[in-house]
């Protein structure tokens, strides 16, 4: 199983592609009840820059599909692509498309972008590699509950439906405009460090690691004291009744990087990379992915990912 692999993805950990693409609907991926347009442009570029960077892949060319229906007028299709401009220039994209085509039902958007490599061959992952990640994990999935939670407050004629997304802003942000570090293969590459593998996560942290094991044929291991969280989340958790550390593991759109980085090159991860945090190490391959609990259990992690009910998500 570990040589099929290889030969799927390579002996490295990263992906062997140097495109990325990403389809977002309606009804599914977003609400535009709550959602602005310019955020959502902004998003859509941010989401498929971060699979470039899980294959440490400079950005090169960007295209966009609008797929839109009668309800979007151009004002409303302008301030879509200035958010979508905002990220381009921001992630130094060279080459850029836009297509609009008819939509029946609601508003469809594909992205495809290029990439090209940013520095030296990965090395071949090992037991014991840094697995750190690029911020706060579970706070998209925190402010996605919030708004959720004001949309019905303004549906029943609530007093103050804004008041919960004032006092959450940070958490309701990560959702609407999440943050990726700008240049950031590059950024690696100046640093001299070369992770053995890389993951965007926007599925929950159990998925990344499950893909990773998988890619890798290694085992993984996170410890849940480790794991960063924004401000607010576990206040959240106790007000909408669940845990912040399931929500990391299994809610989505966080829009973080996963990295995988040999124990050699630690001192220049904590001297330049400070604000990444190390959650766990990648060990030997019967281990499989588990977390850690502060008292030392250990749990097989899961990813039963996503459902929609009611065209609302949830965590299973």
């Amino acid at each position: 199983m570990q040589d099929l692999i290889h030969k799927l993805v390579g002996k490295s950990g990263l992906p062997q592609e140097n495109s990325a693409h990403n389809l977002f609907l309606e009804g599914i991926d977003f609400d535009l009840v709550y959602f602005p347009l310019k955020h959502l442009g902004y998003k859509c570029v941010l989401a498929v820059t971060g699979e470039l960077y899980a294959g440490m892949l400079v950005p090169g060319n960007i295209s966009i599909v609008l797929g839109v229906s009668a309800k979007l007028d151009y004002s409303k299709v302008e301030e879509f692509w200035d958010g979508a401009v905002e990220a381009i220039k921001e992630f130094g994209y060279k080459g850029v498309s836009l297509d609009l085509q008819p939509s029946r039902n609601g508003l469809a958007i594909s992205v495809s972008a290029t990439g090209t490599a940013s520095g030296a061959e990965s090395p071949v992952p090992a037991s014991k590699d840094l697995l750190c990640v690029t911020g706060a994990l579970g706070a998209a999935y925190c402010g996605l509950r919030l708004l959720e939670r004001g949309k019905s407050k303004f549906e029943s004629g609530s007093e103050n439906p804004q008041e919960d997304l004032e006092k959450y802003r940070m958490l309701v942000a990560a959702y609407l405009k999440p943050e990726l570090p700008a240049g950031l293969p590059r950024q690696l590459a100046d640093s001299g460090i070369t992770p053995s593998a890389a993951l965007f996560v926007n599925r929950g942290l159990a998925d990344a690691l499950l893909r990773l094991t998988r890619s890798t044929g290694l085992g993984a291991k996170v410890y849940a004291d480790k794991i960063p969280f924004e401000a607010g989340s576990f206040a959240v958790g106790r007000e909408l009744d669940f845990n912040p550390v399931s929500a990391a593991m299994n809610g989505g759109e966080d829009c973080r990087v996963l990295l995988a980085v040999p124990i050699s090159q630690f001192d220049a991860l904590r001297r330049d990379f400070q604000a990444f945090d190390i959650i766990g190490h990648l060990a030997r391959p019967e281990v499989g992915a588990v977390l850690v609990t502060p008292d030392g259990l250990e749990h097989k992690v899961s990813a039963p990912g996503w459902t929609t009910e009611d065209n609302n998500q949830h965590l299973l």
